[in-house]
């Protein structure tokens, strides 16, 4: 079997012309080593024999391994068919063949471990056991509400999402149904329902597979792990194809995919793993640092490697880092790996206190609007693609994202489809392909001089424009994707310019995108990044926000055991790792404006809280301790409750409060006032030259159609309008609400930009606000 037609091999993307994402290829194989640092030229140089490198967050880790890989690739060392470079994610392993296609190692095979198996199981199944691989379930939610059911079992929908969780964790930890109460006892794990009700409804859902021929993503896994344990002949075969491997997060692999690893590898030692014992927080997945860990009992020649120079992170922030690591306890805190900046001096990390989640996120937004400034206005100059708000539990998201959008911020929420899967992304690269085969003849590139000029004027039959839409949601985004593909366009017209070559057509922008897409490299799309901690892995910007940090937060509350514990902090020190330059830790002391201040800062800023106060100040003027407020010396006054105008109860979710009623309590919507109040919004939003959400949000025009409120101090207690926009626009709300036209006076408004201005929001009358 050759790596040309063999079942192992697939297609790799050309080299391209060089951009900033693709630069020249290395024109020898010392070549690839330039710009290495010691410890990295050791790892790229170690090609014989098992390999350890322990790497820290920011340390250049896919640098060394895919510089490795190139290294013997390009030396003749390694054959780049033989060669086998697994880690979890899609975006990780896209990543690495941008990177390896970048040094010029064609050829070499970068998958996730399920895409791997997948394929090989594919094309051995019907000589192994014949017929074609069963249809691959995509989702098993549906299956195990279906499995609980006929249990007589009822779930409600955390529950269910849970009870899959602890399927998927007893199949890659290699757990029958009848051993699955005996295994959650002896790991100390802590079941969301009776043990034995998750082992019938596990087992109901393996026989409800089974009759319907179904497999799910484990199962590939086990699959395939039978498939080459059961026939020596097939194991045989891939032997031969791979003959080295390479292993990424390998403090994250279970031990299903570590004797899947052992099948493949068979009795020789030619592997490189790379991992951090302190970046494992997927334990609740059956992921183990234990294999990491014990790599040099396992061999002991291995050549170990640690790479402890931090190019990321400011010393600011690595000190945070360290410091946070440095009160670990357990196995893995054995093993921690002390950081070294590489960098210059940054700002001090700033611990901030709010009375409320509102608060907070409005405090975070200002924070953001501050850094987004450009620099000669006073700003930090940091784009919003450089920004990111993480926190634990994607419930906490809706906060931040009123928050944003009520102060102009774009915003994207990570952990939605890949860049070039989105549908929009599709239909442009099918507009492009076109106008590129029709070249001169598409009437559409008739006054397109070059490249991005014909880019704009294909997109824009699809809904690009050259100012983005008003508002937030499903057409802002999709504005946000095609925006990038033009930037794209100028960038890649500008480094073929840069670079002395002649002007690219669309035809070579075409080929760039396929080679992106084949590499996951996708273009930066202009949005601050809301995440969870977990999502956030593997990433980094320049500006981090960890909100949140309470107990019961960070750690979460189902945390109990030392070693959950651990692991929560270890999620934290993940967030931490994140920023480059700019980190932000806060926390508020109740959930609702007028709450019981009940909540107490999560024990792990606790510790760090007196270390960080005696830093030197940072870029905003804190000395980098506790900011109590989101307004610095603004006056702060009791907040009363927030409670439902139908049925009197006190409401904490964001959505209601926003909206002053309970989900489920009757609406009384006018919608002939909201249909006004949106084309009213409209007009203001294009005299102030801001999106309309800048002037109210939907949710708050909803609200206001809904309560339509007669008098001021009915109009400042809906959340989302407070004593700010009351004095901007509360006559011509209160106008529209009596049935009148608004008449404002556009002059009046003249210079005032309703992005800059900090919203009161969830303002109430009693209240007596503050200046700001």
């Amino acid at each position: 079997m050759t790596a040309s037609n063999g079942p192992l091999a697939s297609a790799t993307p050309g080299t391209g012309s060089p951009t900033p994402l693709f630069p020249a290829v290395p024109d020898s194989a010392d070549a690839v080593l330039d710009g290495l640092d010691p410890e990295q030229r050791e790892v790229a140089t170690a090609l014989h024999g098992p390999v350890c490198v322990l790497a820290g967050a920011g340390t250049g880790k896919t640098r060394a391994i895919t510089h490795r890989i190139a290294y013997g690739v390009r030396s003749g060392v390694l054959q780049p068919s033989s060669v086998l470079a697994v880690t979890f994610t899609n975006r990780a392993a896209g990543e690495m063949r941008g990177r390896l296609r970048q040094l010029g190692a064609a050829g070499v095979q970068a998958r996730t471990f399920h895409s791997a198996a997948l394929r090989q199981l594919q094309y051995f199944w019907p000589r192994a056991v014949g017929g074609d691989l069963p249809r691959l379930l995509e989702r098993k939610v549906q299956l195990v509400a279906e499995a609980a059911a006929r249990c007589r079992i009822r779930l409600d929908r955390n529950e269910l999402r849970d009870v899959t969780g602890e399927v998927e964790w007893a199949k890659v930890t290699q757990t029958v149904p009848e051993d699955y109460p005996a295994a959650v006892t002896k790991s100390g794990r802590e079941a969301p329902r009776d043990p034995a009700e998750i082992a019938g409804i596990y087992g109901t859902y393996e026989q409800l597979k089974r009759d319907r021929g179904v497999i799910d993503f484990e199962d590939v896994l086990l699959l395939t792990v039978g498939v080459l344990q059961d026939r020596h002949d097939i194991a045989d075969t891939v032997r031969s194809q791979y003959q080295h491997f390479v292993v990424d997060e390998y403090q994250d692999v279970s031990p299903l995919q570590q004797r899947l690893l052992d099948l493949w590898l068979g009795d020789r030692d030619s592997l490189c793993v790379v991992g951090d014992a302190g970046q494992t927080i997927y334990s609740f997945t059956g992921a183990t640092p234990d294999h990491l860990l014990n790599f040099r009992t396992r061999h002991p020649h291995a050549t170990v490697v640690r790479l402890v120079r931090d190019y990321r992170s400011t010393p600011q922030v690595v000190h945070l880092a360290n410091n946070l690591m440095g009160r670990a306890k357990g196995r893995a805190a054995e093993h921690r790996l002390e950081l070294v900046s590489q960098r210059g001096p940054g700002p001090e990390p700033v611990h901030t206190e709010y009375t409320d989640e509102p608060a907070e996120a409005e405090g975070i937004a200002r924070r953001i609007r501050e850094l987004m400034t450009p620099h000669e206005q006073g700003g930090g100059g940091v784009p919003a693609s450089e920004i990111a708000v993480l926190y634990r539990i994607n419930a906490q998201s809706e906060v931040y994202e009123q928050a944003l959008a009520d102060h102009g911020i774009p915003y994207q929420l990570r952990g939605a489809e890949r860049f070039f899967e989105r549908p929009e992304v599709r239909e442009a690269g099918v507009a492009l392909r076109g106008a590129a085969r029709a070249g001169g003849n598409d009437p559409l590139l008739e006054d397109a001089a070059d490249l991005p000029s014909q880019v704009r004027a294909v997109l824009g039959t699809k809904g690009w424009t050259p100012q983005p839409p008003a508002g937030s949601g499903a057409v802002r985004d999709r504005w946000e994707s095609l925006a990038a593909l033009v930037r794209l366009a100028e960038q890649f017209s500008a480094a073929r310019a840069a670079a002395g070559a002649g002007p690219p057509t669309l035809a070579d922008l075409v080929t760039e995108l396929d080679e992106r897409a084949a590499a996951q490299h996708a273009p930066t799309v202009e949005g601050v990044t809301l995440a969870s901690l977990h999502a956030a892995k593997g990433l980094e910007w320049d500006a981090v926000f960890l909100a949140g940090l309470t107990e019961g937060i960070v750690p979460i509350t189902y945390a109990k055991t030392d070693e959950q514990i651990e692991e929560e902090r270890r999620l934290l020190y993940v967030g931490v790792t994140r920023a480059r330059i700019h980190l932000g830790l806060s926390w508020s002391l109740s959930r609702s404006p007028g709450g019981r201040a009940n909540r107490r800062p999560s024990r792990f800023v606790q510790e760090l809280r007196g270390p960080v106060a005696r830093g030197a100040a940072s870029r905003g003027g804190s000395a980098g301790g506790v900011v109590r407020g989101g307004t610095g010396a603004s006056r702060r006054v009791k907040r009363g409750p927030v409670r439902c105008r139908v049925c009197g109860r006190t409401l904490t979710d964001a959505g209601e409060m926003k909206l002053m009623r309970c989900e489920g309590c009757p609406s009384e919507l006018d919608e002939g006032l909201y249909e006004r109040l949106r084309e009213w919004r409209s007009e203001r939003a294009v005299e102030l030259g801001q999106p309309a959400y800048c002037v109210f949000t939907d949710k708050t025009l909803l609200a206001i159609a809904e309560a339509v409120p007669d008098e001021a101090s009915e109009l400042v207690i809906i959340a989302g309008v407070g004593r700010r926009k009351l004095d901007r626009f509360g006559a011509d709300v209160l106008a529209l609400c009596a049935g009148d036209d608004p008449a404002h006076s556009p002059v009046a408004d003249a210079g005032t930009d309703v992005g800059d201005a900090p919203d009161d929001r969830l303002r109430h009358s009693s209240e007596d606000v503050a200046d700001d």
